[in-house]
């Protein structure tokens, strides 16, 4: 019989250890996604990672998971923070914090890197996959909320295109991504 709790305190359990194999995978890559890496992450036994993940595509899914919630949360909190906007110049940096992680630019070239070797990960793709439909369902919400004239995906895509151009020209990241969103959005974005 199962004892009260217990259900919940095994769903934490798995949920920290998904969060440990996202941290140890944004900071080596998806390489680094082993049962035993994982649970010195965690502060875990290696039995507690394969009890609760029977294969390394299963951990490998649940870390995805876990990366693609962590995208939706950030940007659930930059469309809290975000009231009307008066132009699209201050919308286009609205949306750029929303879709790119936070810190500087080193940190997201590490975030783009770790998200090119995903998907070579069937499973880690996979999971990015299903995360992406809440991603653009908030991002659609900050898009009406900020007046943007493009749709969720489009804006997204943009500032995807931005960052490997920023990153691979040695320009800085964000004010890049605002400036060809703005460019994107036409002659009227700027009155």
């Amino acid at each position: 019989m199962t004892q009260p709790g217990a259900r919940g305190k095994g769903a934490r359990r798995r949920a920290d250890l998904a969060r440990a194999a996202a941290a140890l995978m944004l900071r080596e890559g998806p390489g680094a996604l082993t049962h035993r890496r994982v649970a010195h992450e965690a502060g875990a036994s290696v039995s507690a990672t394969t009890y609760y993940f029977g294969s390394l595509d299963e951990l490998a899914a649940a870390a995805g998971a876990a990366l693609a919630e962590a995208w939706a949360d950030h940007a659930r909190a930059v469309l809290a923070g975000t009231a009307g906007v008066d132009d699209l110049d201050a919308a286009a940096r609205v949306l750029v914090d929303a879709v790119l992680p936070p810190g500087d630019d080193d940190e997201v070239r590490s975030h783009y890197e770790h998200l090119l070797g995903a998907g070579r990960n069937v499973p880690l793709a996979s999971a990015f996959a299903a995360g992406r439909a809440v991603m653009d369902d908030v991002v659609g919400e900050l898009v009406a909320r900020v007046g943007a004239p493009t749709s969720a995906p489009v804006t997204i895509a943009l500032v995807d295109g931005a960052v490997v151009t920023a990153l691979t020209e040695r320009r800085p990241v964000r004010p890049t991504a605002v400036d060809l969103l703005v460019e994107a959005w036409g002659p009227r974005s700027r009155t």
